[in-house]
């Protein structure tokens, strides 16, 4: 598991929206990418095939070598060892088992909805298989690289323990993370990575060494294709004395999209919310939640405040969404309509502030996003509070539009009528 704080936890309410919703929007891309992308600057991996049919993952268990292969499920969450599938009930998104035995497990995993403990009931859609090679592993670490504010770039963090719950250790045995900053301006040295390989406990001078290697690899892989977060569990060293990496999450971020358009085009829409992946199409920055007052605001800072007061009076934000400074007709249209597909929400709240975006503007792109889901019949209890530039003419907009809604130049106000109408 990460140690970044992960979006369900946002979801079920156990840390405040505000502070947590800009650790989403990153690139995540699946094991047997990541394993690819590891492969071409040098990374040691297990030998492994990507499979999208049965028939393939019968072919690709033939290349490798042994009597046994792991079939792993590729969805973009942890716990994938411990899951099971919601349509046949089978446990293990991740199995060991004979060559001829891989069509029956295929079978029951391809097509079919893994649910782990970082993907709720609904689970996600497994429609990769990766076969890869069984190795004989005799110790597993942990080992990642992320963005640190405190130290003001790359962190390494390491932990002699691998292949379980980092999070775990680190509460339980604080003192077992290890942890060395790796200055932006200067990279690496070679000085760091032996330091993490031995603290790491890497069996042999030459086991050291190539861990030591393959940290630098990684470390190369990180800052060469913008990543946000490289995170490795475990980090094994075989009973042979190689070193490989396991299993890996990679995610990249996405304004760095322009240098990395291949590594981009992995990115897997079937894995994500589909109201989010619509919302990126128009450049809104939408983000699902569970409560039941949906919120449209321009501008980050405004829609975090916004969910934090909804937060405090007794209300639940059903969404983060910054329709952003340029709101068009259209961009509003599809923001409604994004809003009215989600099933829980049961009021929604509009709440602008005009600057360079004027009010009289935004409140013509509201009534037309109101008019185009069908008007008063269709639309949810609708509160808007509209503030700043031309706010006199934006009000008069919209109470002559015939749109029925709450209209308030207070903020708290707005606020207060959008958790009463979800109630």
């Amino acid at each position: 598991m990460s140690l970044a704080v992960p979006m369900r936890r946002l979801q079920r309410g156990l840390v405040p929206p505000a502070a947590s919703v800009l650790q989403r929007r990153f690139l995540n891309i699946h094991e047997y990418q990541a394993q690819e992308l590891f492969t071409s600057f040098g990374v040691e991996v297990p030998k492994n095939f990507p499979a999208f049919t049965v028939a393939e993952a019968v072919e690709m268990a033939k290349k490798l070598p042994g009597d046994e292969v792991v079939v792993k499920s590729q969805v973009l969450a942890g716990g994938r060892g411990l899951g099971h599938f919601k349509e046949n009930g089978f446990q293990g998104g991740v199995q060991i088992c004979a060559k001829d035995k891989v069509a029956e497990i295929a079978e029951k995993m391809l097509g079919k909805t893994l649910v782990t403990k970082q993907t709720g009931e609904e689970g996600k859609p497994n429609n990769t298989l990766m076969l890869a090679e069984k190795v004989g592993i005799e110790t597993e670490k942990y080992f990642s690289i992320m963005m640190d504010r405190g130290s003001a770039g790359p962190l390494m963090v390491g932990c002699a323990t691998g292949g379980t719950s980092i999070e775990d250790v680190a509460a339980a045995t604080p003192d077992a993370i290890i942890k060395i900053p790796v200055d932006i301006m200067d990279g690496i040295t070679a000085e760091q990575a032996q330091t993490m390989a031995s603290k790491l406990g890497f069996k042999g001078a030459k086991g050291e060494k190539d861990a030591a290697t393959l940290i630098t690899n990684l470390y190369k892989v990180f800052i060469e294709c913008d990543c946000t977060t490289l995170e490795i569990n475990p980090l094994a060293q075989l009973s042979d004395g190689r070193v490989l990496v396991c299993d890996a999450k990679v995610n990249f971020d996405d304004n760095a999209e322009f240098r990395h358009k291949k590594i981009h085009e992995l990115r897997d829409v079937t894995q994500e919310n589909p109201m989010e992946v619509e919302a990126k199409k128009y450049d809104l920055n939408y983000i699902k939640l569970d409560g039941s007052v949906a919120c449209m605001v321009n501008g980050a800072g405004l829609a975090m405040s916004t969910m934090d007061l909804l937060s405090t009076l007794g209300g639940s934000p059903a969404n983060f969404l910054d329709v952003g400074g340029a709101s068009t007709v259209e961009t509003m249209t599809a923001a409604f309509k994004i809003i009215m597909s989600d099933p829980g929400v049961k009021a929604i709240f509009v709440n602008i502030f005009g600057g360079i975006a004027r009010c009289d503007h935004i409140a013509e792109a509201v009534v037309a996003g109101v008019k185009a889901v069908g008007g008063n019949d269709a639309i949810k209890p609708l509160v808007i509070r509209l503030e700043g530039t031309n706010v006199e003419k934006g009000m008069e907009i919209i109470k002559e539009s015939g749109v029925k809604a709450f209209l308030t130049n207070d903020f708290t106000t707005g606020a207060k009528e959008a958790v009463r109408l979800a109630a």
